[in-house]
């Protein structure tokens, strides 16, 4: 069964993310698993685009993804579940990985919009998550 369960969400596009919640719940609630739920705020590093933000940016960011990755869970986590909330910055796919590895996640539940067709030239996210993750990915598509 699976014990530790990442959940990867995207703050910026809550509707596309009901039916992998719903899923990583549903796991969760029969194996008594815990629920890692990520959110990542992008990293415009310190080249030319960074220049365009305030010093703080940054730090902001990463506030307000927590006070609303905390919202999220509140209102679509039930009780009982055991959770554990994180924030990440940088570059989507290399944080859920990243995270997966650290914590030892057994399994990944991440949603996926239908593919288009500059995902398949260029490839999504899930996909490289799916290629690269040490443990099993589950990519549910909205």
């Amino acid at each position: 069964m699976f014990k530790e369960i990442l959940l990867p969400i995207d703050l910026g596009d809550p509707a596309t993310q009901e039916k992998a919640v719903n899923t990583a719940v549903e796991m969760a609630k029969a194996s008594g698993g815990r629920l890692h739920v990520l959110a990542i705020v992008p990293d415009f590093g310190e080249g030319f685009v960074s220049s365009f933000f305030p010093v703080d940016y940054q730090k902001k960011a990463l506030t307000a993804a927590n006070e609303r990755l905390h919202a999220v869970v509140r209102q679509r986590i039930p009780d009982g579940i055991q959770v554990q909330h994180a924030v990440a910055c940088g570059t989507i796919y290399e944080e859920i990985l990243g995270f997966a590895k650290k914590h030892g996640i057994d399994v990944i539940v991440m949603a996926s919009h239908r593919p288009e067709l500059k995902d398949y030239l260029l490839g999504p996210n899930a996909a490289r998550v799916v290629r690269h993750a040490e443990c099993s990915v589950l990519v549910v598509r909205d």
